[in-house]
């Protein structure tokens, strides 16, 4: 990644003229700056930014927060109030789908027009214009008139045409959370590629995306930037404050280091030595429970500790890939708690959610209330899948309610982290223990007759 700057943003505000009536609209026209017919709304205001060459930025924030009017400043299609706006290159924006499609145009009419606005010349767009087809995949569609498109080949046209114009800057808003999912696969693999070659602007509501996805986030609430930096951090930060604003209460805290926690003291096991005798024996070690990780939730129940144990309920250092473990979650309510959800997610280094659990289904037709000052615990107990080497780590949290409205007591994002040293899994997230593998040459089926290699009887 270059340092060089190619998006310079300084005081950037936009602001929208809100009539009341359609009539205020004409008087504006006739009154011109005399009168004022209108009510400002600004979208957003004092936005500073800068955006290195080769960058991917991550941009999150509740709907209405000023992402997409930010984003459109960025791409040019709408003129800033006050402030600057500097890009250096070609700009591909998937901002809105079909945004500059002619609904009466067919798609195929369209992939000239669009690509012609974004730079291309008439050879380029006949040059590519076969690889745009066949990244797009919409058949005899693609001649008939686009208005008649679901909104999930809108978003294939659209995007089909911004992966073949050579940007140095892509902009995309939202544009997969319509596509099916072979489609949305492709696509992040283009963007995956992209990122070694350009800079990528990525706006989305899933965060194990971004987390993954992105170098940097910036977090826009109210039309203002109210968080910038790593995207893990800030992410966290942001999930926090939505909990925060779903809570009535005001005993809602968000706690733990700022920085990105370093792992604690690793945990020795007397089976190290045996465990590493094997090459591709998938061993992992444990580190110890963090209390001082980053957390936030309404304090209503604490998370005490996070281990895990074999069946037996002994405390590992280390196990291996296929063995039965038992992840406990050890918990105090500080209050009455009516119904407590106990649950875990495992995320790999990028952030991504690879496998979780909770107690909700268990207990939704017999809830376990919880007395103030109670000690309990919840037990998971599953095989452990096979996962590729790298860091890992636990979320752990104690919630109360059901499992689509519930109130956070207290969320801990890495309440503990383990390390898988090696392993067999080349590709993939995880790998799952297979209860049989074989490999063997069939009988051959008499009454089928046999035939010969050129397939005659």
């Amino acid at each position: 990644m270059s340092s060089e700057p190619v998006i310079e943003i300084a005081g950037l505000a936009k602001a929208y003229h809100i009539y009341k009536k359609p009539q205020d609209r004409l008087k504006q026209m006739l009154w011109r700056r005399r009168r004022r017919f209108y009510e400002e709304y600004w979208a957003i205001h004092d936005i500073s930014l800068t955006v290195a060459r080769g960058e991917t930025v991550g941009i999150i924030g509740r709907n209405g927060s000023g992402k997409s009017t930010l984003l459109q400043l960025i791409a040019g299609t709408v003129t800033p109030t006050q402030g600057r706006v500097t890009v250096r290159g070609r700009v591909a924006a998937l901002l809105e789908l079909g945004a500059g499609f002619n609904p009466e145009f067919t798609g195929r009419e369209n992939v000239w027009l669009a690509a012609s606005i974004l730079g291309l010349t008439a050879a380029e767009i006949a040059a590519r214009l076969d690889d745009i087809v066949a990244f797009a995949a919409i058949g005899d569609f693609l001649d008939q008139p686009v208005k008649l498109y679901s909104s999930g080949m809108f978003a294939r046209l659209a995007f089909a045409v911004a992966a073949h114009v050579d940007a140095d800057v892509l902009i995309v808003d939202e544009t997969l959370s319509v596509g099916d999912a072979a489609f949305n696969q492709k696509c992040m693999r283009f963007i995956r590629a992209f990122k070694s070659r350009g800079t990528l602007l990525f706006v989305s509501h899933d965060m194990g995306a971004v987390v993954g996805l992105c170098d940097r986030v910036v977090w826009i609430d109210r039309g203002a930037v109210r968080g910038e930096g790593p995207a893990k951090a800030v992410c966290f930060d942001y999930l926090a404050a939505m909990e925060q604003d779903r809570d009535d209460s005001s005993s809602f805290r968000v706690a733990g280091r700022r920085a990105v926690p370093e792992p604690a003291r690793i945990v020795q096991d007397p089976r190290r030595a045996l465990l590493e005798a094997s090459v591709h024996r998938n061993e992992i070690d444990l580190f110890e429970f963090d209390e001082a990780a980053r957390s936030f939730g309404r304090n209503g129940a604490r998370i005490l500790d996070v281990g895990l144990e074999d069946v037996a309920g002994n405390r590992l250092a280390a196990l291996v890939g296929g063995e039965d473990a038992v992840l406990r979650i050890r918990c105090r309510a500080l209050v009455d708690v009516a119904r407590p959800i106990v649950g875990f997610q495992i995320k790999d280094r990028l952030g991504q959610f690879l496998f979780g659990d909770n107690t909700y289904l268990t207990y939704r037709l017999a809830p376990a209330p919880m007395d103030a000052g109670t000690v309990f615990s919840a037990r998971f107990h599953f095989q452990m899948p096979y996962l590729p080497t790298g860091d890992y780590s636990v979320v752990a949290a104690i919630a109360e309610g059901t499992q689509a409205e519930n109130v956070a007591h207290h969320w801990i994002d890495d309440a503990l982290f383990f390390r898988v040293q090696s392993s067999h899994v080349a590709r993939g997230l995880v790998g799952i223990p297979m209860l049989d593998i074989a490999l063997a040459a069939e009988a051959l089926d008499r009454s089928l007759g046999e035939c010969g290699t050129d397939g005659s009887g």
